[in-house]
Formats: structure tokens, C-alpha cells, sequence
């Protein structure tokens, strides 16, 4: 039985509402909160000291392709049709698995670096069984909590449902570990429903959550009212985006107990429209916060965050808090993985997923008086002291030749030629 005692930290847990509590320990047990209070008894256990430390749950990305993590920048200038023109339509058929490896590797030792303990891969670029397989093993590598979403290109044939099996077959059947599966179809509006009730299918039998981008699109205009009469609306499907649904299409996903993941950076850089937060919370639907791509924005959850605050207050519906935007990016989007029950807050039970932030360093001075709205609006990942997932310490450096591989799978990718937001990359721009 493994013991470590988190000893002094000022907590901020966020169920069932953000809430501070200055001087608590918490006793973790076998990679999972046993318990929380002052002066906890550390009798064989380890000793992790956290005075002068805010700790919190560690947040949850709910949406990221995180393939993309060597075209950081790429698309910073670019709306929606340009960044599907040039990273999906030109670069991404150029991805071999070993640049998917690169990526997501790096990608997901970002995150943990910046405090996300669990993060939601939306995977679609399987040009081969070997790209999937890639994906696969940098998340194990990582040390990071996934969910790892197996999706087809979108310029191209939906998912194999052979390759989907496989990969379920070979790398997740029976597996309790930190990465688990999940199917990402194009979803009705942007397939037909034959091919909808396909993919929906074998995420069935599976036994698979479902990510789906989703809004007013080419196929259907009215997508969850589609899926509602088709019967293959429920809880188990996570929705992405949405901007362009009307009220009534998220009255149908608030019914129906499914969740939205929202990327509220992305949505604003890119035009996707309106801002959302406000309009789920209306509607009482379970949301999450999702970096979505690190080709247009900071993939940090302390940037997303405060995305979120700022443009919130232009959206329709309640505006939200500081507290309102942490439990978005903690307990909330565990909820919206399907994953309330393991991370998300300080409960009891719950995997001890933790963050440990310097209450020391000068953009905090002063946040104790409010140490909510301090993380919220002045941390960053620079304020980060330790990073646990399942109870253990993670590394949130990567080996010293990351640098050299993602730089190399940069300039495989983009050839050194293709357009970038209405120019051109110089020959060996990004070459090492």
C-alpha cells in the first residue's frame, strides 16, 4: 500500500462548488484520495510539503487533436476555412506515424506542464493502422490521463470499423490504465445518416463514448433533431463546438443528458460564432473547456480559462464567474468525458489527479485574498511546482531531443512550402 501525505497546502476543491480551505492535508492512498482535513496523521506515508502551495484538482482538456502540437502557430491569423484548407486538407495527409507520434507525445507532456492531469485526444488522423497505433503509445508514454478518440480524416472515408475493432482489440480490451478509448464520427452534419447509424453501432458494441463535432452542417441543418429521431441520442455522446445550433437543438441535448465540449479560444479566433458558455449554462447542460488546437492558440488551461471569462461576457445567457470558469475546467469536464466519478475535484475516493501551484512567485502575491479569481485570471503554467497523476509525481519537462524529433516532424509536414495565413514558409524556416 502506497501512502503520500500532501501536508499544509491551501485546497481549493470544486464540488459541489469552488471552495477554499487554507491549511488541509490530503492523504492519498494507493493513487487515490483517502482522505482531507487539517493535521491528517502521516504514519508510513510519504510527505510531500505544500506550504506556500495552492493545491487543486489537476484541470481537464475535453477536446484536443493533439497530432497537430508541430504546427504550433501555423494557423494564428486563420478562420475555420482557411485552417481546414491548409492543416487537414494539405499537411495532415503528409503525417506518417511517427509525426503523429512526435506530436502527440509532445502535445500531451505540454499539458501536464500546464497542469492538465487529464486530456481528451480527438484523434482523426488514421491514415493507417500504424498511425492509430502511434497515438496509442505516446499517450501511454506521456503519463498522462486519456481519452484517446479514434477519428477518420476528415478529408477522407469515415472510421474502418475493422481498424476500430483492432485498435480496441489490441490495445484497449481489458485495460484499466490511464488511457482509455473512445470513437470520434464525422456525426450527422457532416455525414449521411447511413454512415451515422454505422459509426453509432460499433461505438455500441464496443462500449465506446462518442465525440462529435458538431453544428448547422452541409449534411444537416438540424443535427441532434436528426439523431433524436434516428433514436441515437443519449448520454454517452460528448458534442463539440455547436456555436450555430439554435436553442432548440440544445434543449434536445439537455434532455437527452449529453455533454458539450466547448473551445472558446478557437471558436472566437476562428469565427465559429457566438460565444457558448452561457448558452449551455441556460440550458443546464454538462460543459467542458477544450484547447482544441495549438495551431491558432496557447495550449495552457490557465490561458483557455481566461478565454473563457473574457469572452463569456459577450455570449448570451448568465455570464460566468471566476468560479463558474474553474469548475469548467475541472469537474465539469470530467463530467463531460464521462468522467465525474474519477477526477475533476478533491473528493473522497477520487484519483488523486492534483496541482500544485506556487503561492510564492510575483504574479501571485496578493491572490490569497481570492485565490479562486487568482488562478482564473493571473496563473500560469511558470507558477506550477508538481504535477500528480493517479498520486505519483509526473515529469512536466520532456527529454532534451523532443526539441530536435518535433522540429524535424515540423518540417516533414509542411515540406517547407505550403501557405501560412497568406504567405509562404521560406525554405528551411522551420528546419533545425
Amino acid at each position: 500500500m502506497q501512502r503520500l501525505v500532501i501536508r499544509n497546502g491551501l485546497l481549493i476543491d470544486t464540488e459541489p462548488e469552488p471552495v477554499v480551505r487554507p491549511g488541509h492535508d490530503i492523504l492519498v492512498v494507493d493513487g487515490r484520495i483517502a482522505a482531507v482535513g487539517p493535521d491528517l496523521p502521516a504514519a508510513g506515508a510519504t510527505v510531500l510539503d505544500a506550504t506556500d502551495r495552492i493545491v487543486l484538482p489537476g484541470f481537464v482538456d475535453t477536446h484536443r487533436h493533439t497530432w497537430q502540437t508541430a504546427l504550433r502557430g501555423i494557423a494564428a491569423d486563420a478562420d475555420l476555412g482557411e485552417y481546414l484548407d491548409l492543416v487537414l486538407g494539405r499537411i495532415a495527409p503528409r503525417y506518417r506515424p511517427s509525426d503523429v507520434y512526435t506530436g502527440t507525445l509532445v502535445g500531451a507532456l505540454e499539458a501536464l506542464a500546464s497542469g492538465i492531469t487529464t486530456l481528451q485526444d480527438f484523434s482523426h488522423v488514421q491514415y493507417s493502422a500504424g498511425h492509430a497505433d502511434a497515438a496509442v503509445s505516446a499517450l501511454r508514454a506521456s503519463g498522462i490521463r486519456a481519452v484517446f478518440a479514434y477519428g477518420a480524416p476528415v478529408f477522407g472515408p469515415g472510421p474502418d470499423q475493422y481498424e476500430i475493432r483492432r485498435v480496441f482489440r489490441e490495445h484497449f480490451a481489458g485495460s484499466a490504465g490511464l488511457v482509455t478509448m473512445a470513437l470520434a464520427p464525422s456525426g450527422p452534419s457532416y455525414s449521411p445518416m447511413a454512415a451515422v447509424r454505422r459509426d453509432w453501432a460499433v461505438a455500441t458494441a464496443l462500449g465506446l463514448r462518442m465525440y462529435v463535432h458538431i453544428g448547422s452542417g452541409p449534411v444537416a441543418t438540424r443535427p441532434i433533431g436528426e439523431l433524436r429521431g434516428s433514436g441515437l441520442l443519449d448520454a454517452n455522446i460528448t458534442f463539440v463546438h455547436g456555436n450555430s445550433l439554435p436553442d432548440g437543438e440544445l434543449a434536445l441535448i439537455a434532455e437527452a443528458g449529453a455533454a458539450v465540449s466547448i473551445a472558446p479560444a478557437v471558436e472566437a479566433t476562428m469565427g465559429h460564432g457566438a460565444p457558448m458558455v452561457g448558452r449551455l449554462r441556460g440550458h443546464g447542460i454538462t460543459t467542458g473547456l477544450g484547447v482544441d488546437v495549438v495551431t491558432t492558440v496557447a495550449g495552457d488551461m490557465f490561458s483557455l480559462m481566461r478565454a473563457t471569462l473574457l469572452t463569456g461576457r459577450f455570449g448570451d445567457g448568465p455570464r460566468p464567474t471566476a468560479a463558474d470558469v474553474l469548475r469548467l475546467a475541472t469537474v465539469d469536464g470530467a463530467a463531460a468525458l464521462g468522467l465525474a466519478d474519477q477526477v475533476g475535484s478533491l473528493r473522497v475516493g477520487k484519483q488523486a489527479d492534483l496541482v500544485l501551484l506556487r503561492t510564492t512567485d510575483l504574479n501571485l502575491l496578493g491572490g490569497l485574498a481570492d485565490p479562486v479569481g487568482a488562478v482564473v485570471t493571473a496563473a500560469h503554467p511558470g507558477n506550477i511546482d508538481t504535477v500528480l497523476v493517479a498520486g505519483r509525481p509526473v515529469g512536466i519537462a520532456g527529454p532534451a531531443d523532443l526539441a530536435e524529433a518535433i522540429a524535424s516532424s515540423a518540417a516533414h509536414v509542411t515540406d517547407g512550402t505550403v501557405p501560412v495565413c497568406g504567405t509562404h514558409f521560406r525554405p528551411g524556416l522551420i528546419r533545425p
